[in-house]
Parts: structure tokens; sequence; C-alpha cells
């Protein structure tokens, strides 16, 4: 609670801290005790004479948390080709980045290559490693195995435990668009109206936020809209179908339909396709802002596309409000979402 409080709202003294979380003041001064010896935080001193109301006594001195106490690592993936990963101080802010082509690996070998890469990861971390946060593409299990990935040829990995049991170290592992939504709603400035997250990569996937919950689903398959069928009939899926939302707006396809024809018809394509698939979403749920997540070139003309094409498809109380654009994160919004996994399941701060 205290560390929620802190990472949510900023430096607080200790009473401050008593009063906000209901806890008495000497229970929140054992608890803020044991932090500073564990390094979590530090004091900062005393507020400044404006801040404190013009109260008599002794001025209370200020804690706040040490984004450096700990390093987590970060895995992505959902880059196109491309197996990403960094290291992040708990502020979600990224100390060291690297990148490894997977080369064409899939299955077994992908595994192995993640593997290898996290090690090398873990070697560059200067603070003690709290956790490895995993971002992978596909329908991902709550204890970390990845159920389906037909990018890399995934069915049924147990990569949590695999890592884990090579590294030492706690290892969450998580569908890459929720990985993303959970960055931009805890570090990019999202709201609690409904939030919703559009993940192109090498697949499409969404994430999706209400009432400040990350929205799981029966067998935690939310947001598989990239297989949703947008044509009767069309290119061939890595899901094995045709026609798919992912054949028009994946990463890979779209290049090639750029390259084909121009920047603009491509994007009006896939914007047209797009708006088909997410306006019922936005209508049922009301949902106040879509953000899209991928490369900036990509996304940005696809946001400012998009947005009067879903506002056509919605009655006008859902469209009122309604907010499309591209993440604030960049291309790190992955990267921080794997961060907050880590720091949800071991510190208990979302």
């Amino acid at each position: 609670m205290l560390l929620q409080e802190l990472f949510g709202e900023g430096p607080a003294s200790r009473a401050d801290l008593a009063r906000t979380s209901g806890l008495t003041r000497v229970t929140v001064s054992e608890l803020v005790a044991e932090l500073l010896a564990e390094g979590l935080v530090e004091e900062l001193g005393q507020p400044a004479k404006a801040e404190t109301g013009g109260r008599v006594g002794k001025p209370p001195t200020l804690v706040g948390l040490v984004p450096a106490a700990k390093h987590i690592l970060a895995i992505d993936l959902s880059v196109d080709g491309q197996v990403v990963g960094a290291v992040l101080n708990l502020a979600g802010e990224v100390i060291t980045k690297d990148a490894q082509p997977l080369d064409g690996r899939r299955g077994d070998e992908a595994v192995e290559m993640v593997r290898v890469f996290a090690t090398e990861l873990a070697e560059r971390a200067t603070s003690p490693v709290l956790g490895i946060g995993v971002a992978s593409p596909g329908v991902v299990s709550p204890e970390g195995v990845v159920l389906d990935a037909p990018n890399l040829g995934w069915h049924d990995v147990k990569l949590a435990e695999t890592l884990s049991g090579a590294l030492g170290l706690p290892v969450h592992v998580a569908n890459d668009a929720n990985t993303a939504v959970l960055g931009e709603y805890t570090f990019g400035g999202g709201t609690e109206g409904g939030l919703m997250l559009l993940r192109l990569s090498t697949g499409v996937g969404a994430g999706l936020v209400l009432g400040g919950e990350l929205l799981h689903g029966r067998g935690g398959a939310a947001g598989e809209i990239g297989h949703v069928q947008v044509v009767a009939d069309g290119e061939e899926c890595a899901c094995g179908r045709r026609g798919c939302l992912e054949t028009f707006v994946a990463v890979p396809r779209l290049r090639r339909r750029i390259a084909a024809d121009d920047l603009d018809a491509a994007i009006t394509a896939a914007a047209g396709h797009l708006a088909g698939a997410l306006a019922p979403v936005v209508a049922t749920l009301n949902l106040d802002e879509l953000v899209l997540s991928g490369p900036l070139d990509l996304v940005e003309p696809l946001a400012a596309a998009v947005a009067p094409l879903v506002r056509d498809r919605v009655m006008p109380v859902s469209a009122e409000q309604f907010v499309v654009r591209a993440t604030a994160l960049g291309d790190n919004g992955v990267l921080v979402g794997a961060t907050g996994l880590v720091l949800a399941a071991e510190l208990g701060v979302s």
C-alpha cells in the first residue's frame, strides 16, 4: 500500500502515508523503516514552507521511492523479426537496450535464443534484478505459458518456468498487447474511462483496461482482434484462415502494400478495415481512448485516418469524447509495460 502511494503520488511524509492508507502512524513508521533498510525508499528532507500549509511545529520528513534500487529486465518478442530487450529502473526508465535478429528461428530454437538473450541482458544490470517481464505475441496463460503464438511456432510453451529456472529470477510473461496497454495506463497517461491499445507488429493484438483493470477474458484470449475476419476471401493469415484483420494491418503486410502502392492508399485501406472491426468494440464498451502502438511512421498516419471512420460508425454519444492517438511511450511502450508486469507482481505497484 505504501509503495503504491509513493509510486502513484510521489514523495510523502509518514503522517501523509498514515492518512491515505488508513494505517496507524506506528505501523507506517515500522514499514517505512523496513523499506529504508531494503533501499527501496529514501528520506528526502523537509518540504518547502509553502507546502506545509503554515503548520506550526517541526516540519515532516518526506520519503520517496529510489528508482535505481532495483533493476528490471524487459523483453519484447513482438517486434518484427527481432528480440528486443532492456534493463530499466523502477520508474520505467531505460538504462540500456539491445536487439538481436530472430533469423527465422521458431519453436525450441526461438526459446533457446530468448534464454541466451535474457542471460546476457542480466549481466548488464548494475543493481539487484527484481525480475524479468516478457511480452509475447499470442495467447498467454496467467502462469506464463504461451498457449498459442503462430508467428513464433509456439504452442503450450512454458516460457516463464523455463526462463526462471535458467536465470534464478522471477519471470512474468504476458501477451504483448496486454503488456503495452499496462505500460500506457501506468506510465503513459491512460484514462480511467476505458482504454484499448492496438499493437501493430508481426501480428496484431489488442489490450483493454476497463475501470483500472486489465481485461483477460475466458482463456486469456481477450483482445485477439487480429484474427477477426474482415473480408470473405483474402490473403492467408498465420492462423490458417484468410482475410483476417492482421493481413491488412500487421507491420510486414502493411509495408508490402505501401511498397506496392503508396502510403496514402495503403493507410486508407487499412484504416477502413480497422474501423470496421473496432467500431462495435468502441460502441459496446464506450471507450475513451484507442491507442495505436508500433512503428511511429505507420501508427501516426493510421491513427489520424481511423479516428473519423470509427466516429462515423458509432452513435454521437460514443463518439463525443472518443480519442485515437499514437502511444505516448514511443518505441519503448512494450518494454515499459513489461516493467509494469514485474512491479505489479513483485511489489504490488501498478
